[in-house]
């Protein structure tokens, strides 16, 4: 029986707890769900895509496939680092669509309780809104908290909020 109860204790522990990989876009901490990220590849030289909206860093050679990439800091409004960055490979809940997300670093894996997530501040504007599912308070500052699923190159498209010119419709 204890044996059982430890692992009834161990499953709600994981329940009420998320393991985030967190990242690096600016000065600002990020982090992803551990479970969405399929692979970590590290620093890239993309290869730019001819007439594609800002928010696609370009592609990279992927397990003979190419892997378009989103730059997260073209999302974020924020300049283009010179630096190769990070790419995080990631795929949608379906497994349709892999895609890669360019960020300047990637940190470590860091264990917050569900129920501590804050809703954004009403003071972001509709992109960052859009983006972010809430923060986490950490001792090194805040970890903001992003759903994968929106950065799908073909959803971030859809929105027509992340537009090459800088205008966006909305939601």
């Amino acid at each position: 029986m204890k044996i059982v109860g430890h692992k009834l204790e161990q499953m709600q522990e994981e329940a009420e707890n998320a393991s985030l990989c967190s990242m690096f876009a600016g000065e600002e901490t990020f982090g992803i769900d551990t479970g969405k990220i399929r692979e970590v590849l590290g620093k890239r030289e993309l290869e730019r895509v001819p007439m594609a909206p800002a928010f696609v860093a370009g592609v990279v050679p992927y397990r003979g496939d190419v892997l378009t990439t989103v730059s997260f800091r073209a999302l974020l409004g924020l300049a283009e680092n010179p630096d190769a960055g990070c790419v995080l490979v990631l795929d949608d809940d379906g497994g349709h669509e892999r895609f890669g997300l360019v960020v300047d670093a990637v940190g470590g894996v860091v264990t917050v309780q569900r129920s501590m997530l804050e809703a954004n501040p009403c003071t972001l504007d509709a992109k960052c809104k859009w983006l972010f599912d809430g923060a986490y308070k950490t001792e090194h500052g805040l970890l903001v908290q992003l759903d994968p699923q929106k950065l799908r190159p073909s959803r971030l498209a859809e929105t027509g909020m992340f537009r090459q010119d800088g205008s966006g419709d909305g939601v």
